[in-house]
C-alpha cells in the first residue's frame, strides 16, 4: 500500500504532548482542580461532543465559526465539537442540574478544540480548567471567583500574578444615556477598545470630549478610580460601574499584595458578558492565562439565570511555572523481586524493569535515562563510584 506523505506531521495548531510535560500538565490539571473543590467547586465532565445547538445557546452564541462539525450517523443531526467548556457548563445547570440549590458551584477540566488560533495563542486545541458560580447576582460572587483563581494559581507555582478587571458594559450604557443608536455605539465601541482616539473624537461628535476622558481610564486600579470620578457617570452606567468598584474593593481587601488593573473600555472576548470582566497575567509570560466574567447562563430550553466564572489556558499556565522536576529512575536489573520495587515505589522513586539478563546493567541504565542502579540491595546514583 502506498503511504501519502509524513505520518508524523500533524495539522496546523495540533502538536504530541511528549514526556515529561504531558505527566506535568495532568499534576498541575489536578492541583488547579484540587484546589477549586476545596472551596466547594464540585468537579464534572461534559463530552466532547455536543449538538450543535446546544453549544451555540447562550454564551456559546459568539463561538459560531470555532466550533469543527459533523453529521451524528446515529441521529442525522448537525453535532460539534465543543471550542468552549463554558457554555456546556451553562447547559448542565439549567437541565440535569435545574432544581440543585444555588449559588451552584461547577469546576472542570477538559481539552477544547477551534476552527483557528490566534497570534497569541496558535494551538487550536488546549486544555481548559476552570470554575463557575451559578445563580446569584451579588458583587461578592464576582469577587469570589477572581479569588479563587487567584489562589489556585499561586498554589500551583504561578509568581507575580496580575488581574486585568474591565466592565464591558459601561460604553453602552454611557451610549444609551446619551441617545447614541446602537449602530453609532457599536462602531465608537470599536474605536475606544483599538485605543484609536482620533476615531472616536469623529464617531462620538459632539460627546468627543467626554469618549476621549473615557479612553485614558486605564491604568492602576486606585489611579483608575481616582480618575473616573471626573467622569460623572449616570443612571445605568453609574450602576455598572458602582458594582465594579465594589468588586475591586472585595478583591483588594482579600488579597491586598494581588497586581490590579483596570480598562473601563476594554471588550474584545467579552461579547457575551453582562458585568464585570477579568484576565489574568503573569509578569514576562506571553498571553493570558485565563480570563472570565458575568454573563447570563442561557440553555437550550431558554432557561437563564445569572451566572460568573473564569476558565484557565493550561498552555500559557505552564509557562508561567518552572520547568518540571525530573523524577528519580532506577534501574531494578531482570529478576529483581517484585516486593524490592514496591517499597522503592513507595517512597517515591520511579522503576525501571529490567526484563531479560544483559552483560552492563550500568550502561543499560544509562540507555534508559535512569538516574540510579540497585545492586545487591544498594543503590547507586549513576556516574559515581
Amino acid at each position: 500500500m502506498k503511504k501519502n506523505g509524513n505520518q508524523a506531521l500533524l495539522p496546523a495548531g495540533l502538536q504530541d504532548l511528549l514526556m515529561p510535560a504531558a505527566a506535568h500538565e495532568a499534576e498541575v490539571v489536578r492541583r488547579l482542580i484540587d484546589c477549586f473543590s476545596s472551596e466547594g467547586y464540585d468537579r464534572i465532565k461534559p463530552p466532547l461532543l455536543e449538538f450543535e445547538n446546544a453549544l451555540l445557546s447562550g454564551a456559546g452564541e459568539t463561538l459560531s465559526d470555532q466550533i469543527f462539525r459533523l453529521m451524528d450517523p446515529s441521529s442525522h443531526r448537525m453535532m460539534g465539537v465543543r471550542a468552549d467548556i463554558t457554555p456546556q457548563i451553562a447547559r448542565i445547570a439549567a437541565s440535569r442540574l435545574q432544581n440543585a440549590p444555588r449559588p451552584l458551584r461547577l469546576c472542570y477540566g477538559g481539552d477544547v478544540l477551534q476552527v483557528t488560533g490566534s497570534q497569541l495563542r496558535p494551538e487550536r486545541q488546549f486544555t481548559q480548567v476552570g470554575g463557575e458560580l451559578i445563580g446569584v447576582t451579588e458583587d461578592a460572587a464576582d469577587a469570589e471567583v477572581i479569588l479563587a483563581a487567584v489562589t489556585a494559581l499561586e498554589n500551583v507555582g504561578v509568581k507575580d500574578l496580575s488581574v486585568d478587571i474591565n466592565l464591558p458594559t459601561l460604553v453602552p450604557a454611557i451610549a444609551q444615556e446619551l441617545g447614541i443608536d446602537k449602530e453609532a455605539a457599536l462602531e465608537l465601541r470599536v474605536a475606544l477598545d483599538r485605543k484609536d482616539a482620533a476615531e472616536v473624537e469623529v464617531l462620538a461628535g459632539e460627546n468627543g470630549a467626554y469618549f476621549l476622558k473615557l479612553l485614558n481610564a486605564a491604568g492602576t486600579a486606585q489611579e483608575v478610580l481616582d480618575y473616573a470620578k471626573g467622569l460623572e457617570f449616570k443612571g445605568i452606567a453609574k450602576s455598572e460601574f458602582d458594582r465594579l468598584v465594589n468588586v475591586v474593593d472585595l478583591v483588594t481587601k482579600a488579597a491586598p499584595k494581588l497586581t490590579i488593573t483596570l480598562d473601563l473600555v476594554e471588550h474584545r472576548g467579552f461579547e457575551y458578558h453582562t458585568g464585570t470582566s477579568f484576565i489574568f497575567f503573569a509578569k514576562g509570560v506571553r498571553g493570558e492565562l485565563g480570563r472570565g466574567g458575568r454573563y447570563d447562563s442561557v440553555s437550550v430550553d431558554n432557561v437563564t439565570e445569572p451566572a460568573t466564572g473564569f476558565t484557565l489556558f493550561m498552555d500559557t499556565v505552564l509557562r508561567a511555572l518552572p520547568k518540571p522536576k525530573i523524577a528519580r529512575r532506577i534501574f531494578l536489573p531482570f529478576a529483581t523481586r517484585r516486593e524490592d520495587g514496591n517499597a522503592l515505589r513507595a517512597q517515591g522513586w520511579v522503576t525501571i524493569s529490567g526484563l531479560e539478563l544483559v552483560e552492563n546493567d550500568r550502561a543499560e541504565a544509562l540507555r534508559l535515562s535512569c538516574s540510579h542502579l540497585i545492586e545487591n540491595g544498594h543503590i547507586h546514583e549513576l556516574g559515581n563510584n
